[in-house]
């Protein structure tokens, strides 16, 4: 079992000390999902959503949430974030947006929580775009896929 690395001798949180880290290529792949009911799956699709284009926006969303990462998540450093693309899939079937994002830098820490907010942030955007037609929605199964570069190599979920 991993030690924390967040916590000091005294059992304080603390941001890990990076510097003496090797600076990598890195890489981070998150996804998650919103189910949602068949009318409003139809308007998302279709682009019909009264406050606009849901899945433009929630593009920008996790764009900017991984950008803001560090101003989120207490222990995070801030990074420079060399390339984000955002992805959807419809599942026409189960009403459901599978939302991807994968999240690239050159550094001495990784960007897997920069990736899992961008997640977070999109389905949030869909969230927030589409509740005035459907309050029912379930947001989950966030997970990261995918993560290369560094100490810990190269790390990769058996079933996606």
């Amino acid at each position: 079992m991993a030690e924390l690395t967040h916590f000091d001798v005294h059992g304080r949180a603390h941001m890990v000390d990076v510097s003496e880290k090797n600076v990598t290529q890195r890489e981070a792949v998150a996804r998650g999902e919103i189910s949602m009911n068949r009318y409003t799956f139809a308007l998302v699709k279709a682009g019909r959503m009264a406050k606009g284009d849901v899945l433009a926006v929630a593009q920008v969303a996790a764009i900017m949430g991984v950008k803001e990462t560090s101003r989120l998540i207490p222990m995070c450093h801030p990074l420079f974030v060399s390339g984000v693309s955002v992805d959807f899939n419809l599942d026409e079937n189960e009403h459901k947006i599978e939302v991807t994002v994968k999240v690239k830098t050159s550094g001495q820490t990784g960007v897997e929580m920069e990736a899992l907010t961008g997640v977070n942030v999109a389905l949030l955007t869909i969230y927030d775009m589409c509740k005035a037609v459907d309050k029912e929605m379930v947001m989950g199964n966030i997970r990261l896929l995918e993560k290369k570069g560094g100490r810990s190599g190269h790390f990769q979920r058996e079933t996606p």
